[in-house]
C-alpha cells in the first residue's frame, strides 16, 4: 500500500495563460518537480483560500516537465482560475484514476469524438499517440462546437494533420455570415457521415457534455461500433478524487476511483450514466 498522503499538492508555476474561446482557457503550468501521469487519468487543481477542481491535462503524459491545463468558466472555482495570470502559482495534486488502455488501440483506427471543451481530454491523447504515431493504424479527429468562436486548438490542426494518418474533421452548432465559416453546420454526430475507418474492430473514444456523449455513443453503435470499443471519459460529477465524497458514484463504480475512462459496455445497463 501506498504511503503517499492523497492531499499532498506539488506547487506549479503558471508559465503562460492563452483564451482559447469567451469561455475557455489553457494555462500551461511548471510543476515544481516532474509530474507523471497517464493519459486519460485526470488532477485535482487548485487555488490556495478559494478550492480545488477536478480536469484531465491536455498534454501529453510524456511531457513530464510542464503540462497544459484547459478549463472552461463554469463555476465558482473554474471563475477563479480564470482569473490567474502568468506568474501566478498554483496547486495539482494525483494523478488519480484510470487511463486509456492504449496497448488496445495499438495497430488500430481510433476516431476520437468530442465537443465544447471535451478536445481537453482528447488532446491529451491526441498528443500521447502522435508520439507514436506509427502504432496506430490511422486516427480520426472529429470535434463539434457551438460557434465557430467557441472552437478550441485551431491553431493546432495544421500540426496534428501533417501526419498521413491522421484526419480532422469539425462542425459548429450554429454560424452567423459575420463568421466566415466554410466548415460543416451541425451537431458533432453529422461528420460520422464522412468518416472512412471500417467500425468493425475500430476504437472509439467520446468526451464532452453528456447529452453530447450520449448521443455520439448511440450513433457510434448504430455506426457498427462495438459496445467494448467505445471509450467513455466519465469525469462530470467527480470532486475529491479518490471516492470519499460520493459525488461520482454510478451504480457499482465510483468514476474518480475507476474510471475515469470507461468502455459502454462496462457502463451501458448502469443507472443515469449520461445524467
Amino acid at each position: 500500500m501506498s504511503d503517499k498522503n492523497p492531499y499532498d499538492v506539488l506547487k506549479a508555476d503558471v508559465l503562460e495563460v492563452i483564451e482559447e474561446s469567451p469561455t475557455i482557457k489553457s494555462f500551461y503550468l511548471k510543476p515544481e518537480k516532474p509530474f507523471e501521469f497517464a493519459t486519460g487519468q485526470f488532477i485535482e487543481l487548485s487555488l490556495p483560500g478559494i478550492g480545488e477542481a477536478p480536469f484531465t491535462p491536455s498534454s501529453s503524459h510524456y511531457e513530464k516537465e510542464k503540462m497544459w491545463v484547459t478549463i472552461m468558466n463554469a463555476g465558482f472555482v473554474t471563475n477563479e482560475i480564470h482569473k490567474v495570470k502568468k506568474g501566478d502559482v498554483m496547486g495539482i495534486r494525483g494523478p488519480y484514476g484510470r487511463g486509456y488502455p492504449l496497448d488496445v488501440f495499438k495497430g488500430k483506427d481510433v476516431l476520437l469524438l468530442g465537443g465544447g471543451v471535451g478536445l481537453a481530454p482528447l488532446r491529451c491523447l491526441l498528443q500521447t499517440m502522435l508520439h507514436d504515431v506509427d502504432d496506430y493504424k490511422s486516427i480520426t479527429v472529429c470535434f463539434g462546437a457551438r460557434t465557430p468562436a467557441d472552437m478550441i486548438y485551431k491553431d493546432q490542426i495544421d500540426d496534428w494533420t501533417k501526419y498521413k494518418t491522421v484526419a480532422h474533421l469539425c462542425t459548429v452548432d450554429n454560424c452567423k455570415e459575420a463568421d466566415n465559416w466554410n466548415g460543416r453546420t451541425g451537431v458533432v454526430t453529422v461528420l460520422l457521415d464522412d468518416i472512412t475507418i471500417d467500425p468493425k474492430d475500430a476504437i472509439a473514444v467520446v468526451c464532452g457534455p453528456p447529452i453530447m456523449m450520449k448521443f455520439g455513443t448511440f450513433a457510434l453503435l448504430d455506426k457498427g461500433f462495438k459496445a467494448s470499443n467505445i471509450y467513455l471519459s466519465m469525469e462530470k460529477k467527480m470532486y475529491c478524487g479518490f471516492g470519499q465524497c460520493r459525488h461520482c458514484v454510478m451504480g457499482k463504480y465510483y468514476a474518480c476511483k475507476d474510471g475515469p475512462v470507461f468502455t459502454y459496455e462496462e457502463i451501458k445497463n448502469e443507472e443515469k450514466i449520461w445524467d
